[in-house]
């Protein structure tokens, strides 16, 4: 299985670096951004399978930035991450498909953010594989 790519994006510094060391250990390869222009740029140029985002950031919010992943590159995994528990907002940007998982900030880093990260690339991977099956399927009626 090839190696995932998170991109984790928060407008906090301490956040990254506490996601940078506590993720370590863990088998993806990792992308940083400080805020959600930042992290459209590092999508351009980069492949990446999986985006955190903080919610409440300036400039543009991880629901704005979500929303653009969406349209732009459908198949990333999108998680949210905040302090602010915005019901209305969240439910919406749930049911619109913007959001995949919501993590709420202080997260405890081995019973949360790790194992709904593995989810995610879980999902990543079924979908892609789904994705292959009906490729496969298309050619061999054509």
């Amino acid at each position: 299985m090839d190696k995932r790519t998170i991109l984790f994006v928060d407008d906090e510094e301490k956040v990254l670096k506490s996601l940078r060391r506590g993720l370590l250990d863990e088998h993806y390869d990792m992308l940083f951004a400080t805020s959600g222009k930042e992290a459209l740029r590092i999508l351009e140029e980069n492949e990446v399978h999986i985006i955190v985002t903080d919610m409440r950031m300036p400039e543009m919010s991880g629901l704005e930035l979500l929303r653009v992943v969406k349209e732009k590159y459908p198949r990333i995994v999108r998680i949210a991450l905040s302090g602010y528990t915005w019901v209305a907002t969240l439910l919406k940007a749930i049911n619109e498909g913007e959001i995949y998982k919501f993590i709420t900030k202080p997260w405890n880093l081995d019973e949360n953010l790790i194992s709904v990260l593995r989810e995610a690339v879980e999902f990543y991977n079924q979908q892609t594989a789904q994705d292959a099956l009906l490729e496969e399927a298309n050619t061999i009626q054509e």
